[in-house]
């Protein structure tokens, strides 16, 4: 799951929505000096990613990808997620979708004491630019896509992996549709 995903499965708090992010942002984080509910949304966020990337529907899904981008399918498929959660959100959610990520822009930027300047950045950027309400159209989804292959460190050929997802886009839909549901039961059952 990527960035809206996990926040649509954090309660609304601050300090939850900041821990369910920080997540991904974790290299220099001194998790003890944390306050406990961004430690519980970290905690969040690890077992979303846990159960996404080990659930049957998404490790099906693996083997689809063309051998050039196959290294990366977990990005693609966690990206991928976000759009199709935007196409589905009143399946899952009785907050109009817009309101809903305003309002978890608002909860990150009172959480920014407690970001560390990598996260910080990124998400003063995702604010300023909207990009989760950028998920909502497929071309976003590939600029997304090309802009993690810029931040690989490495040589790759994952540019271009927006083509893979309307490659695929009937069988991560339907994945999308199956692990979802799950993780909501997952969440509201730690709540």
């Amino acid at each position: 799951m990527n960035y809206l995903a996990h926040l649509s499965l954090s309660p609304p708090d601050s300090h939850s929505l900041t821990g369910n992010l920080m997540g991904d942002f974790m290299k220099g984080v001194d998790m003890d000096a944390l306050p406990s509910g961004i430690q519980q949304g970290i905690a969040n966020h690890r077992a979303i990613d846990k159960l996404t990337d080990n659930h049957p529907a998404v490790l099906a899904l693996r083997p689809l990808f063309s051998e050039r981008y196959r290294r990366f399918s977990g990005i693609i498929i966690d990206i991928s997620f976000d759009y199709f959660l935007t196409k589905h959100w009143a399946l899952f959610h009785d907050a109009v979708i817009k309101v809903y990520i305003d309002h978890c822009y608002q909860g990150l930027l009172a959480g920014r004491d407690h970001m560390p300047p990598r996260m910080l950045r990124t998400v003063e950027h995702m604010v300023d630019q909207d990009w989760l309400s950028g998920y909502t159209k497929l071309e976003q989804v590939a600029f997304a896509l090309d802009r993690v292959a810029q931040r690989i460190r490495f040589h790759n050929r994952f540019e271009g992996a927006g083509a893979e997802v309307e490659r695929h886009y009937n069988a991560l839909e339907q994945a999308f549709l199956v692990v979802y549901p799950v993780l909501q039961t997952h969440t509201q059952s730690q709540e």
